[in-house]
This record gives C-alpha cells, sequence and structure tokens, in this order.
C-alpha cells in the first residue's frame, strides 16, 4: 500500500514537471488595465487561469508587458491547480490571489492605447498572449 502511494506521488509529480507552463492550457484571461489607486494604479492586474484538468508548474515562468518591454516578473515555485486562476498586481500583495506582484511603482498598463501582456515559460517559449481588446 506505501509503495503504490509513493508511486501515484511520483507519478504526479512527474506529471507535473513535464506539463510545466508550457502547456497551452495556462493563459492570460483577462488584464485589469485602468485601476482605481488614483496615479499609481497599484491596483492593475494580469489574471492567468489553468484552464486544463491538470495542475500546471509555473515555476520561472515570465509575464511582461511586451509593448513597453517591461516590466517582467518571474514566478517562483508554484503549481497552479486546475480550473483555477492567480493574478499579477502592479504593486500590490493580495494573498487570495497567489501574492504575487510586479513591485512596480506606476501603472503599467496603458490606459488609452492597450499593452500587450505575454506569458512565457521557464525555457523562454510563448505560452499566452492578451491584450485588452481580446
Amino acid at each position: 500500500m506505501k509503495i503504490k502511494f509513493v508511486s501515484s506521488i511520483l507519478t504526479l509529480f512527474l506529471l507535473i514537471l513535464v506539463i510545466g507552463c508550457a502547456a497551452p492550457n495556462v493563459q492570460i484571461t483577462y488584464i485589469f488595465y485602468d485601476g482605481q489607486v488614483p496615479n499609481v494604479e497599484s491596483d492593475e492586474y494580469v489574471e492567468i487561469t489553468n484552464l486544463g484538468d491538470h495542475p500546471q508548474d509555473l515555476t520561472g515562468c515570465v509575464l511582461v508587458d511586451i509593448s513597453d518591454g517591461y516590466p517582467s516578473f518571474t514566478f517562483p515555485f508554484y503549481i497552479l491547480a486546475p480550473g483555477k486562476s492567480i493574478r499579477v498586481y502592479t504593486n500590490e500583495y493580495h494573498p487570495e490571489w497567489g501574492g504575487f506582484s510586479f513591485e512596480y511603482s506606476r501603472a503599467i498598463w496603458n490606459n488609452s492605447e492597450p499593452d500587450v501582456a505575454v506569458l512565457y515559460d521557464n525555457q523562454g517559449k510563448e505560452v499566452s498572449r492578451k491584450s485588452y481588446l481580446n
């Protein structure tokens, strides 16, 4: 019984490593680009969702505003459960959404000309791309 349990855990771990964030089921699903905090819009965020049926390892994945080329956010160790979403805020922390922040002191996402957010896997391959127009 114990060997089966250990084998199951090992299989799950290997599956997570193989799937990684390169799977097409990890998508940028929303950009809240017009923050409510005056001047700095620290409450802006990019929402990333695992639309698949398996956990996805976001470790080392990079989120960047490619319209300006900066800022970028590199994920620490994090496993995104199936059907769940996380948010990367401009300069706020919300543990209920993963606790991620660009730690950027001014607004990132342009309110008048839409920027484009891109998520790259830990090998630099594009996983998802989104603007506020789509």
